[in-house]
């Protein structure tokens, strides 16, 4: 085995939807950070690992920053992101390839003075005139003093082996973080609930009410199964219909298909049992958001 002489913190930041936490998942070479097509998938800071030779990567996937909703949840998420550029070592700022906008310029004003930054053009097999790209990326080199621009394609995996070189590059020496084999500082406790939400994200389409999260109330682990209690919270009575469907078959489907999945990552047994709770306004209640995990 070779001794680990370089880890770093390297956080993941762009706007919603630019692709962040395909990119972790794709980094890590395991789902540790949930996707879907919505805004706001991701509401919490995620660690994923990785250790590579003598360099191990410690990726920080954060919200996408919110320029457009203002509640107490949002605040929380941009506070967040603010937080996290101040602790890195490196900074992955994600756009999409042939695309910046006002949004993205938005978090590109947050870059810390003197950070390493390294651009990463996204979704670069969406793009259908190749030849664009090396005048799109001399356009960003103008815009911000980059230390590299990488394109890649995080949902196919395009160029990601070049993008490890070149964060690697910026890994300043010190002992390992974390042991070989982790992938992620999170608890199962935490992935279950995020599982669950993702579920919801994906099969409730535009009905989805955004005032929802998930809530683990009882997680417990026996031999080889964990039995799993969730409440999904909502924060709308009129919203509870939405999640259970007609005869409780939507909220079954969504049970299903994450114990499928939590099954796959726990490598075992689970017993998902699931039901709705009513809170209101919960999104605008600091206090509800500490309870709720949200820090």
């Amino acid at each position: 085995m070779t001794e680990v002489t370089h880890t770093g913190l390297v956080a993941i930041i762009g706007r919603p939807n630019v692709g962040k936490s395909t990119l972790l998942n794709r980094l890590v070479g395991q789902k540790i950070s949930i996707v879907s097509r919505k805004a706001q998938t991701t509401r919490h800071r995620i660690t994923g690992v990785l250790t590579e030779g003598a360099q191990q990567f410690v990726f920080v996937d954060t919200p996408g920053f919110q320029t457009h909703h203002r509640n107490a949840l949002n605040a929380t998420m941009n506070r967040t992101v603010s937080q996290v550029l101040q602790e890195v070592d490196v900074v992955m700022f994600l756009i999409e390839a042939g695309r910046f906008g006002p949004d993205d310029r938005k978090v590109m004003a947050l870059l810390p003075e003197q950070a390493k930054v390294v651009l990463v053009l996204n979704k670069v097999d969406l793009e259908d005139d190749k030849a664009r790209l090396l005048p799109f990326m001399q356009q960003m080199a103008a815009e911000y003093p980059f230390a590299e621009i990488v394109p890649v394609s995080a949902e196919r995996g395009h160029n990601v082996d070049q993008l490890l070189r070149a964060l690697g590059k910026y890994l300043p020496e010190g002992e390992p973080l974390f042991g070989e084999d982790d992938i992620t500082d999170r608890s199962e406790r935490f992935l279950a609930a995020e599982f669950l939400r993702e579920k919801l994200f994906r099969l409730l389409g535009e009905e989805l009410p955004y005032g929802m999260t998930v809530e683990i109330e009882k997680f417990e682990i026996e031999g080889n199964l964990r039995r799993i209690y969730a409440a999904i919270i909502v924060d709308k009575a009129g919203h509870k219909g939405i999640v259970i469907g007609r005869g409780g078959e939507r909220l079954k489907r969504i049970s299903s298909e994450a114990r499928v999945e939590l099954e796959k990552l726990f490598d075992g047994k689970v017993y998902l049992e699931t039901w709705v709770k009513v809170k209101s306004g919960w999104a605008d209640d600091e206090r509800a958001l500490k309870s709720l995990g949200y820090e």
